[in-house]
Parts: structure tokens; sequence; C-alpha cells
């Protein structure tokens, strides 16, 4: 195995809005770079990174995959993040673990919410970012056009690098503008050097190169006081200024590349793999990584391969085969095969058998992995976002930040005995994924499968069936409806019963009465004796099992207080059952009397989305019978509002807000209390709880 220099080791996140190219991108460098012996396809199957069964049958990408290799003399790690909004912790983990955010944008549809949505993550996590339009070659393709967009949605730092000559509509030729030399490509990719181009080409190239090479160098000037200074007084930078202008604005986040790809012709791609040796930060020059000594003191931890080992848990996936392989990205030190390291979360210690190196799902073996570099671990005991570390520096590093499940389904064995076989199996699931959760409701006794959206689910339910060989049903939840009352009443129970012998006899006279309690309240003011005391309990039971079904649907009874005042009883014919029963039979009776009513659940909702969408989802709230309670700026564009809103009209609001707001809403829903159902709605709750029972 050839050691790595920190220095050489480049770790790369691919990330951007669905169908914009990243797996294709990803399976261009690796076939230029020659760890791939051909050009796989998306819309085939083959590709490096989606090998997933799931992501072959729907042709997109589902999960983070990693593909290293070596090129020239650095070790190059992608990581090929998926693009939906389903699957945002893929994009998290795999930024997590990168110190480059590689954004891609089609040329043809321009910047979409996930390239916002990735430059966000990118910038939130401190990390370099760089921009690549893809499908340059599309006949729609519009370059400069997306690369005004980049430059009016992220502002002044976005700064062209490689960019094509078009003529008559198609390209032909790209010039590098650190460079400024030309190349055309052959239709195999390889790259001849041309003449840099005049007017003739282009009708308009020679002003938009010279306006282009002064983006440029007003981005290097930036970086530093001597090179502004330069700049002022009208010299040209040299290639190694621009260079290391450009390397060092990526590292402070101050400059964004903009480089242009042709991932089926292989156009550009050279270039790209040459810019990212000369001007993607290696691990020893980003920020030092922040952790957590045991006092809770704020460490910085340098990315040193002679320090003590700490790494980082960055993403777990849950092989039938292989059993638990850990994705982990070491900070610090050395983390070799066959050691024994402590998982600071948990304070267990962890035994490390194996480790491997990934090209998709091919796995090489490796005896170690050095500060700085990524690696897989097989069948260790550690989560997703646990610390690997050394007894001599004990350290943890912050967890990751995921979106809260916002989709829920009942799961449903459709074979009987499979329940416990699938409780197992999304236990494997989610430990794959932090933004999936599975747990029963108490009310319904349902089993709740909960997610990011309705693909994610699906998902989820494909994984099951094809990886453990367990076929589910997916059904929307259950509303926990409940009952009450609204007025008192007093009412009679009486159980008589004579058959040969010994008779059945209870008679009680109870008063109903609303209260605010989850639970049933009993209380006793008998007089004289007229029920004795050893039958007290047995009225509090029967009244117990009774509130568990109400007179209207049958759903469980809340609010009720029920006050024992009255009874006979008889000396042979009483006993524990027949107050029981009689008890059973005054609420029946005393329910129907007092007015009772239906309970829904109402849940706090809090939306946070662009101000342009404010006014169709406070409309759609209105619809959904909620009541707006206010609204919040965020930040500039952002506003979040509160609401009010029965939960059984919020089953499909996160479909609703990701068309409305094309990805960028958020929201989170919690229940609160429960508030009467409206009386026009009551028919209809009634037969739907009828027919689920």
């Amino acid at each position: 195995m050839k050691e790595f220099d920190v220095n050489k080791i480049k770790n790369i996140a691919l990330a951007g809005h669905n169908g914009s190219g990243k797996t294709s991108l990803a399976e261009a460098i690796l076939y230029k770079a020659g760890a791939s012996d051909r050009l796989g396809k998306t819309a085939d199957g083959t590709t490096v990174c989606d090998y997933d069964p799931e992501e072959i049958k729907r042709h997109i990408s589902i999960g983070t995959s990693l593909a290293s290799f070596e090129y020239g003399e650095n070790k190059f790690n992608i990581l090929d993040t998926p693009g939906l909004f389903d699957f945002a912790a893929e994009m998290i983990e795999g930024i997590r673990a990168a110190d480059t955010v590689l954004i891609t944008v089609s040329a043809k549809s321009g910047v979409k919410v996930g390239a916002r949505k990735a430059y966000d993550e990118a910038v939130k996590q401190g990390k370099s970012k760089m921009f690549v339009i893809t499908k340059i070659d599309d006949k729609d393709a519009n370059f400069f056009n997306v690369l005004t967009e980049l430059k009016t949605v992220f502002g002044p730092t976005v700064c062209p690098v490689v960019v094509p000559v078009i003529s008559n509509g198609s390209i032909v030729e790209y010039v590098n503008l650190i460079e400024m030399k030309a190349y055309k490509y052959d239709n195999k990719g390889n790259a001849v050097e041309t003449e840099m181009p005049t007017a003739e080409i282009s009708e308009k190239f020679e002003y938009r190169v010279d306006g282009l090479v002064a983006a440029v160098s007003e981005a290097v000037a930036e970086t530093s006081d001597e090179l502004m200074e330069k700049f002022f007084e009208g010299e040209p930078f040299t290639q190694k200024e621009l260079i290391d202008g450009i390397h060092d604005g990526m590292n402070r986040g101050i400059i964004t590349p903009v480089i242009c790809t042709s991932a089926t012709e292989l156009a550009g791609i050279d270039m790209l793999l040459k810019e990212f040796e000369l001007l993607l930060p290696s691990p020893a020059e980003v920020y030092n990584a922040e952790a957590y000594s045991p006092a809770k003191e704020v460490v910085d931890v340098k990315c040193d391969a002679s320090a003590p080992l700490a790494a980082y848990v960055f993403k777990t996936i849950a092989d039938p085969f292989v059993g638990k392989m850990s994705m982990i990205r070491v900070i610090a030190g050395k983390l070799t095969a066959n050691s024994e390291v402590l998982n600071t979360v948990t304070g267990n210690p962890e035994k490390i058998g194996k480790l491997f190196t990934l090209c998709g799902k091919k796995q090489i073996e490796v005896p170690y992995a050095s500060a700085g570099d990524i690696v897989v671990a097989s069948k260790i005991n550690a989560n997703t976002g646990d610390t690997l570390c050394e007894q001599s520096r004990i350290v943890e590093f912050a967890k990751m930040e995921f979106p809260r499940p916002c989709y829920s389904m009942a799961v449903k064995a459709k074979t009987q005995g499979d329940e416990a076989k699938i409780s197992s199996s999304i236990q494997r699931l989610t430990e794959e994924d932090p933004t999936l959760t599975y747990a029963q409701d108490d009310n319904t006794k349902e089993q709740i499968l909960s997610g990011l959206g309705e693909q994610h689910i699906e998902v989820a339910a494909a994984k099951l069936k094809t990886k453990f060989g367990v076929d589910v049903n997916l059904t929307v939840p259950k509303i926990a409806y409940k009952e009450t009352i609204r007025k008192k009443v007093k009412v009679e129970g009486k159980h008589k019963k004579q058959s040969g012998g010994h008779g059945q006899y209870g008679h009680v006279w109870i008063e109903f009465e609303p209260c605010v309690s989850d639970t049933l309240i009993f209380e006793e003011k008998v007089f004289g004796g007229a029920v004795p005391k050893n039958y007290f309990p047995a009225v509090q039971k029967g009244l117990e099992e009774s509130v568990k079904k109400g007179v209207l649907a049958g759903c469980p009874v809340v609010g009720l207080k029920a006050i024992l005042v009255d009874g006979s009883y008889h000396p042979v014919d009483s006993s524990e059952m027949a107050f029981k029963t009689a008890a059973s039979i005054a609420y029946k009776e005393g329910l129907r009397q007092a007015d009772p009513v239906m309970l829904e659940p109402i849940g706090e909702l809090k939306v946070t989305a662009p101000d342009d969408n404010t006014g169709d989802i406070m409309g759609e709230l209105n619809k959904r019978r909620g009541r707006v309670l206010g609204m919040e700026p965020v930040s500039h564009g952002i506003t979040t509002i509160q609401a009010e809103v029965p939960m059984r009209e919020m089953h499909d609001f996160a479909m609703y807000l990701r068309q409305t707001t094309r990805g960028m809403g958020s929201f989170t829903l919690d229940f609160v209390r429960y508030e009467q159902l409206p009386a026009n709605l009551l028919s209809e709750v009634i037969s739907s709880v009828g027919s689920d029972e």
C-alpha cells in the first residue's frame, strides 16, 4: 500500500440538485483517472457510485458512496451524495467527511434549490467550495447565462477558471483562464492545445476573455494586501500567483472557482483533475477540527499523522451479507486494522477488525489509514456520529445536525409472523439513516415509520424487502381521536340476574361530570353504607375498563370524573363482578346523556419558507383548518410561520410544502393538545374510525 502524505490527500463531496450530473461526473473522473476501465451510465445502471439495487432501478442516487483512487502524486476520496431532498442526511454526512464540496450545476437548467442547499450546508460546515457546470454539450446549454446566475445568487466570490468557446451554438474549445491556454477535445476526451480564440471564432469572446480574466484577477487580489497592491498598479498576475491566490481563497471561503465539463464527452475532465491537484486544500490546510474534552472544554484537533488517534464515524451502511460497515474520517493519528480503540460516545472499547478503502462497491483491504484519509471498518459497534480515539487523548467531535422526519406511514407485515423481523430490520435501516425513525403509537398501537418524504419511506420499504426479505404494507397512519363529555349527569346502573342458587346483584348511582384530566378521576360519596366499601374498587375497575372505549366511535375517553353517590346491595347475591358490571352499565348510559363529543389532536406547526411563498402557505393552512399565530423573519428572504393545525389535515403537508417552495421550505409539527372536532366532520370521523377497527 502506497502511503500518502496528508498534503497529498483530497477529500471531495459531490453535491447539487437531483439530475445535475453528480454521478455522471464522478464516473467521468474515475474513468479519466484510470480508476475505472469503462465509462458507465446512470440510465444503464452501470456507474461505479450507484450500485445499490434501488439506485439502479430508480436511476437516482439514494446513499452517499465512496470512490477512492490515486492520480499522479495524490489520493482522492470522492463522496457522491444524493440530490433528492428525501435523502438530505446522506449529503450532510458526505459534506462532513469532505474538505471541499464540488457543487454541480446543469448548464441546461441553471441554479436550482439543490445547489443552494449544498452551498449553504458547505458554508455551515466551513468547507471550501467549487462549482462545476455540467452538461455543457447539451443543445440547450447556456454557460454564460448560468455563470451570471451563479454570481447573482452566490455573490462576487464566484470566479470562472475553465470556460467554453462557443461558435454558432456549439463548443469549439475550452479556455483555462489560469494558464491562458485553449484546448480542443477529441471524441475520447483527449485534449490538444490550440490557439487562443479570436473575435472571428466567437464574436463576443474577445471581450468576454478580457472580462473573465479581470474577474479572476479581482478575486485573487482580494486574498492578500500584496496582490491587491499589484492589481491596482495594473500588473498582471503570474500563473503561480493565480493558483496560490485561488487555493488560499478557496480555503478561506472567499473564492468559489467555476469549471465547465461534459461528462459524456469527457471534455474538461482532465482540467478538472488538474485543478483538484492545484486548487483544492488538503486536510492539513483546513481549519483544525473542533472537539470536546471529557470536561466539555473545546479542543482543537490538528490533522497530524503522528498525533494520538482521533477519528469520526460519518456514515453507517447496513449490509445484510458483510454486516454493519462504518465509514470513518481519520482526523488525527493512524487507525490500524486489528486494533482496539475507545468509543468516547458509548465509553466502550471498539475492536477494529479489517479496514477497507472503497471504489463504489469494490473493496480493497488496507492495513491502516492515516490522518486526513477516509476508510471503512466492518462489524464494529459504533454508530454514525461516534468518535473513536486513543486513551491517551480522549476527545469527542460534535454530532451532525439532521433534518427531523416530517412524513409518516404505518407499517404492517404482509406475512403473519414477520412482525419481529420488521422491527430488527428497520433498526438496521435507522442505524444507516439518522432521518428515519420507527416507533409504536401508544394510542393507535400502529408501528409508525417516519422519514423526510414519500420516496424516502418507499425506498426504506423496498430495502426491507431486498436486503432483509421482509415484505410490508404501508398505510396512512390512524389519527388518535379521543372522546369526552360536556355536561354533568346522574345515572343509575343496575345488574340483576337470577339463575338457580346464587344470583347476581349490583346497583349503583353515579354522577359523571367533565374535568381536566387524561385519566379517569374516581370518587365516592356514599352515605349510610348503601354500597359497602369492599365494592368500591370493583366499581372503579369497571369504569376504568369502560373508559377505553367511548360511545360515539369507541375511542378512549378523557376528561371524565365519576362520583359514586348511592346504590344498593344484596347480602347473598352481590359480588365484585356484579358491581363492576353495574358500573359499566351506568357508564354507557351516563355518557350518552352527558353530551358526548369527539376530540382531535392539534399540533404546533413551524414552517420556514421563502417570503414569496408565505401567502400561499397561509392560505393552505386556512384550508386545512389551521390558525396562524404569527410570523417571524429568520434571515434575508426567509420567514417562519407559526400556527396550530389539526393533525388529521397534515399527512401530505410535506409534499405540498416541497412542491410550493421547490424544496426550500421545511417544517416541524409537534402535538400540543386535544380540541373538539367540528360537528360537520363527526359522521365522517365516526365512520372512518369504525372502518379501521
